[in-house]
């Protein structure tokens, strides 16, 4: 993994309109204006941001987009990784 290919981005919890294919209620997205991070991606992250967190909240992470063994595209952050709670 290199560090070099990722960078800070702002993200919100929310609840997706379909559960097809969805694991849990709560899911991550990249909040709109931050292209190429579109808000139509999913992002995989540490689950303290879907759990910890009210639905709605933002935070900010470090992250790049990736594409799933599927072909599917989605953004990724390390689960260790820190992140910040944005007001």
């Amino acid at each position: 993994m290199n560090e070099r290919d990722y960078e800070y981005i702002i993200v919100e919890s929310f609840h997706p309109e379909s559960m097809r294919g969805k694991h849990g209620p709560v899911h991550i997205r990249p909040i709109p204006g931050q292209a190429p991070f579109t808000s139509n991606l999913f992002v995989e992250c540490n689950k303290d941001l879907s759990y910890e967190y009210p639905v709605g909240t933002r935070f900010k992470i470090k992250a790049k987009i990736t594409k799933a063994k599927t072909g599917a595209t989605f953004v990724y952050s390390h689960y260790k990784w820190p992140y910040e709670p944005i007001e």
